[in-house]
């Protein structure tokens, strides 16, 4: 099975790299993955004890950094590692400021780049955040003596691990993880199911992240007197569809000021023709007509901060495949939140539904007309607020679950 593994590794190498001829970001993490070396090995010492943090993703990374934050103040002579898979999660996070030390994209999983990538590194504690589990990777570093673990563990039914031929994978964890934190206690009894003991609840360290995010100042310029005193929505990382959402409720509801910030800045021009009289958000302070109705936010780095101004917050991702965005951003400031029912990967869809404080949709015409609904329903409106911002304040702080635990190792 090993040497099943390797050829899958040298095939997805491959299949990126001729992905990278047709799609920038697919080129900006081959390109990218040649200076990782060079990247860890100008930062660290072979005296520096080193905290890894591992995140598929963007939305990985702000699940692990919570618990990253902790470490760091737990140990705070160690020098701290970030690696991201993709390309959204590096140029996002390269962007802002963090604590740590060296950012740069995880080598693929080969014994010569893994080799070449540890090489004089005195890696004291690993991370992985969620499930992104690299075989080899793993292996050199239970080698290496560093303590290895997973945050926000979560296992599914549909896991290579449930397969009959998914021996190998849980031998391979058994093996060189030395503890599972697991969100839900049904990825827990799963990891159970197949042997892997090592584990415990400690729940969703994104709660611990969004709680802090209402702690800060979270005001944006201009936008008090965009709204005015009127109503508002704001359509987070929105694709195509939640953009179909916020033009049914512009055709029915003229009043209520529409706030948008797409999942991606190349659909900043067609917002701008699917409503000609929005105003952009870069544009805002010379733009005389703070009376349009509609803004786009053309510009990264705000959304946290915009869902405080929301009366209805509506999430993107949830109509299709690619994945829901995170929703937790908009309940933590008690707002409803809408969003589409393809979120199999988001238990946490399903407990802000049950908690009644969140609402999915099989199309976008129901949730524009719920929308809508929810907008003169001033009772409901206030109800499922306060059953949002309950939802996440009364989750226990998982990341200091985890720090107590990773101390014992």
């Amino acid at each position: 099975m090993f040497f099943l593994y390797q050829i899958f590794v040298q095939l997805l190498i491959f299949g990126m790299k001729v992905f990278s001829l047709f799609n920038d970001k697919t080129k900006k993490g081959i390109e990218g993955r040649k200076q990782s070396s060079a990247i860890v090995h100008s930062a660290f010492s072979a005296s520096d004890q080193i905290i890894w943090m591992h995140a598929a993703s963007l939305g990985e990374y702000e699940q692990g950094l919570p618990v990253l934050e902790k470490l760091k103040a737990k140990y705070p002579t160690y020098k701290i590692l970030v690696t991201f898979f993709s390309p959204s999660g590096y140029d996002n996070v390269l962007k802002k400021k963090t604590i740590a030390d060296a950012i740069c994209y995880l080598p693929f999983d080969t014994k010569s780049e893994i080799s070449s990538f540890l090489e004089g590194l005195n890696i004291q504690l690993f991370f992985t955040v969620k499930y992104d589990y690299w075989y080899l990777l793993l292996q050199e570093l239970k080698k290496r003596k560093a303590k290895t673990f997973v945050i926000s563990a979560l296992f599914y039914e549909k896991q290579s691990f449930f397969r009959t031929y998914g021996k190998w994978f849980v031998k391979q964890l058994k093996a060189n993880i030395d503890w599972f934190f697991h969100q839900t206690p049904h990825s827990f009894a799963l990891a159970k199911s197949i042997g892997l003991e090592k584990s415990s609840i400690t729940g969703d360290t994104r709660f611990d992240r969004v709680k802090d995010l209402k702690a800060r100042d979270n005001k944006v310029p201009f936008m008090e007197v965009f709204i005015a005193d009127k109503k508002s929505i704001v359509l987070g990382s929105s694709w195509q569809s939640e953009e179909k959402i916020a033009k049914l409720i512009e055709e029915k509801n003229s009043s209520v000021k529409i706030i948008i910030a797409p999942h991606d800045l190349k659909r900043v021009s067609v917002l701008k023709e699917l409503f000609p009289n929005a105003i952009l958000y870069s544009e805002i302070e010379k733009n005389q007509n703070l009376d349009a109705q509609i803004l786009i936010i053309d510009c990264i780095g705000l959304l946290s901060k915009l869902y405080s101004y929301a009366d209805i917050a509506i999430v993107g991702g949830g109509f299709h495949t690619s994945g829901l965005h995170n929703i937790l951003e908009a309940a933590t400031f008690g707002k409803p939140v809408l969003f589409g029912n393809q979120y199999k990967k988001n238990p946490e869809a399903d407990d802000l539904i049950s908690a009644k404080g969140g609402q999915s949709f099989e199309n976008e015409t129901l949730a524009a007309q719920f929308a809508i609904s929810l907008l003169h329903n001033e009772e409901k409106l206030h109800t499922m607020s306060r059953n949002a911002e309950k939802f996440v304040f009364e989750k226990p702080n998982a990341s200091n679950l985890i720090v107590k635990k990773v101390e014992l190792f």
